[in-house]
């Protein structure tokens, strides 16, 4: 088939996934061609099979604003007419859906159908904004195919926007063959010099990380358990975070290490991943953590507790209870026969659940039902 993707070049989950998920399809003999103002991170190799197209706008005085979704909408319809797409999958309903919306309009000499995946903030926070419900309400209608990356947030949307349009859950996905834990000796000794625990946090500092309870949660483990935090990411919460380590007189015992395009050879060196947040559409990170035999500490919030399963592969507990996560972490700390039994069930489990060929098979069902119907 030949489809379109469009979605976020920049960090953050759902521009990893579709672009991983373009990347996989092109291996499997699909045509994809990416569209966006920049070329997704992730697409860091050739291949016969993908193509980049490139948003331009126009700087034009008269616009306060770059009009970005009109653009967006023009390359959509030009790449469906020279490509004879089959259709579009889109990520996020803002701006993207609308615009493929428009493009459709644009090709009416051919059917364009359309796939939207929801990845949370779509939903969670621009649909909640007034001036967007209506516009986000009719980009899920006029979608071909709606899809969801948990249950959680399918229940969201439904609660929010009572479509009329069944969405379908297709869960993130996890490729084993670059989610693996490895031996990362000289790393390892870099952040624990002298056998520190170390813990992980990855995200993209905003509020709903809570990163004071990872701090908070830290600062109990390491008054019992000598170790280190890495705080992996970059955001506005991140001046605060490094006043509030400073406070407690934690800050040899912690590593800022900003934006990391791969991460696994620090999940790898890391013996657990806290992850408090107060709001998870999914949590990427979390089954990367998994995948690496990392065991989690996270809140219950959203698709959390679909992805670790408590007791077994991490610890989920009620938002804001860092006293409960800090024993729980504890707990796996001082205990190698639990931890052992965690770090490995997580890896089986991340794989054999989320594995990136399963998932793509779910999509390539959904494309083929509003491709053909």
């Amino acid at each position: 088939m030949r489809i379109g993707i469009i979605c976020y070049p920049s960090y953050g989950g759902s521009g990893v996934i579709a672009t991983e998920l373009g990347k996989r399809l092109a291996l499997k003999g699909h045509e994809i061609h990416f569209i966006s103002y920049d070329r997704p991170f992730k697409l860091d190799t050739f291949h016969e099979n993908i193509f980049h197209h490139e948003v331009e706008v126009l700087d034009y005085p008269l616009f306060k604003f770059p009009p970005y979704m009109i653009a967006l909408a023009s390359k959509i319809a030009d790449v469906t007419r020279w490509a004879n797409l089959d259709l579009v999958h889109v990520h996020y309903a803002i701006p993207h859906a609308v615009s493929a919306f428009l493009a459709r309009q644009l090709v009416r000499d051919k059917r364009l159908p359309v796939v939207t995946t929801l990845h949370g903030t779509d939903i969670t926070v621009v649909g909640h904004e007034p001036q967007f419900y209506d516009i986000t309400r009719f980009s899920i209608e006029e979608s071909d195919a709606v899809t969801a990356v948990s249950n959680s947030l399918r229940e969201e949307t439904v609660r929010i926007f009572k479509p009329s349009k069944d969405i379908r859950v297709i869960y993130n996905f996890i490729d084993p063959e670059e989610y693996h834990r490895m031996e990362v000796p000289g790393l390892r000794a870099r952040y624990a010099p002298n056998g520190e625990k170390i813990l992980i946090h990855i995200s993209n500092f905003r509020p709903v990380k809570r990163l004071r309870d990872v701090i908070d949660i830290f600062a109990r483990v390491n008054q019992e358990v000598p170790s280190s935090l890495l705080m992996v990411g970059d955001g506005p919460e991140g001046p605060s975070a490094h006043q509030y380590i400073e406070s407690k007189g934690l800050g040899d015992r912690v590593w800022f290490l900003g934006q990391q395009e791969r991460v696994v050879e620090l999940l790898s060196v890391s013996d657990l991943c806290l992850l408090p947040s107060a709001q998870e559409s999914f949590g990427l990170v979390a089954l990367e953590a998994m995948a690496c035999g990392v065991p989690v500490i996270a809140s219950t919030a959203g698709g959390l507790p679909e992805i670790i399963v408590n007791g077994k592969t991490g610890f989920t507990l009620p938002i804001g209870d860092v006293d409960a996560m800090a024993d729980r972490a504890l707990q796996a700390l001082r205990d190698p026969g639990l931890w052992k039994n965690l770090s490995g069930f997580a890896s089986e489990y991340a794989v054999n659940t989320f594995h990136i060929d399963k998932i793509i098979r779910d999509y390539e069902e959904t494309y083929q039902k509003v491709a053909f119907k």
